[in-house]
């Protein structure tokens, strides 16, 4: 085929010139690791830009969230999502946590308050939220019940670095939230991740956590991994943010475009973000709708005639985590549970959404989408 493909993203790199200059300059520096220069600058404009009282970065968001949650001493079974990413439920088997799927709400994909309450059992220690595509969880509903039963909240916010509810950063709530910095998110460090953290003094104990439990030559104080985000990353991060604000002047172009031509079509669903809560910019999902049995049949025949095309559109999040041989044995994995998460895993489509991507590109899409309006 000779058209170009099309992705679902393209990673956001700043000026080429900028990002060499960036990585000469730690080359020159002779630290490539290790907490140096670049990372320390990074952590604080991260902290500036985002408005929150710390941060603390590490090699990747899996690693991220893996250390905030032994960070907060967990045990037993934690509520959360079966409509994320594997990384999210992986990191909670990895630690010896029993993951416990809640339905989603339909209106807005992530977990539903007014189902966690009657899967708190002694055992529970933890609700874990997924901010999805940017839409964020009830925080005030889901804190509610945390301190009614005297819980810890984790958020993956994987999809939110750039999403501000009621005007403050979405990792203002919560024990703790976890950013990612893949090649694949709006604000990118190639790898890495991100935790803000409630308590001020969760960031020294994970900066001994994901450096073997070193805390000075010669002593180590504690348990650890090596969780390090590099120099290298760290300065090409700080290009990206740098540069940010014209990726997301192009996104909310896109984003126009999308919504122009996808309006009117009773079949096709875009998230609907309510006036508080800001785009996060980071993926365009739409749900295709049709009745209980055609759903899947139309989502599939979509997503075949864009890959005809060389278009790759992606089945986020298809299947669900809960349906995963490693989890569906789980009693709360049952399909019967979830009937939202398992309705809407078949409807779903996350289409090709970045900053470059141009308006005959985008209307080739939608044209193939609205063909099935259901």
């Amino acid at each position: 085929m000779n058209t170009p493909p099309i992705y679902v993203t393209k990673p956001f790199i700043a000026d080429d010139d900028a990002v060499l200059k960036a990585v000469t300059t730690v080359l020159q520096s002779g630290q490539f690791t290790n907490d140096g220069g670049q990372i320390q600058a990074l952590q604080q404009e991260l902290i500036n830009y985002l408005d929150v009282p710390n941060i603390s970065l590490f090699c990747n968001g899996t690693i991220a969230l893996l250390m905030g949650l032994k960070a907060l001493g967990l045990k037993g079974e934690v509520i959360t999502t079966p409509f994320t990413f594997p990384a999210t439920i992986h990191a909670l088997e990895w630690l010896g946590l029993t993951p416990v799927f809640c339905d989603i709400d339909e209106a807005t994909m992530c977990i539903a308050p007014d189902k966690i309450e009657a899967l708190i059992t002694k055992r529970t220690s933890a609700i874990l939220g997924v901010h999805v595509y940017g839409m964020a969880c009830d925080v005030m509903a889901i804190q509610a019940i945390a301190d009614k039963h005297q819980l810890k909240v984790i958020y993956d916010a994987a999809h939110c670095f750039i999403s501000k509810l009621h005007g403050k950063s979405i990792a203002h709530y919560g024990d703790i939230s976890m950013f990612s910095f893949h090649a694949t998110k709006l604000f990118s460090t190639i790898e890495g991740g991100g935790l803000v953290c409630r308590d001020a003094s969760l960031p020294e104990k994970l900066t001994l956590m994901k450096n073997f439990g070193i805390k000075y030559e010669g002593e180590v104080i504690g348990t650890g991994l090596n969780g390090k985000m590099s120099e290298f990353h760290a300065a090409i991060g700080r290009v990206n943010l740098q540069a940010l604000h014209q990726e997301i002047a192009k996104r909310n172009r896109v984003l126009s475009l999308y919504q122009q031509y996808l309006s009117g079509h009773d079949g096709i669903i875009m998230l609907d973000f309510p006036a508080h809560l800001t785009h996060s910019l980071q993926y365009l999902s739409v749900r295709l709708m049709g009745d209980n049995t055609s759903s899947k049949q139309i989502r599939n025949y979509i997503y075949q005639s864009l890959r005809d095309e060389n278009i790759f559109a992606r089945k986020y999040f298809y299947p669900l985590c809960s349906n995963y041989p490693c989890y569906q044995n789980l009693p709360s994995a049952s399909k019967a549970k979830l009937p939202i998460a398992n309705m809407i895993a078949e409807q779903i489509l996350c289409l090709p959404f970045y900053g470059d991507l141009p308006e005959d590109s985008i209307a080739k899409i939608c044209a193939i989408v609205t063909q099935y309006d259901a």
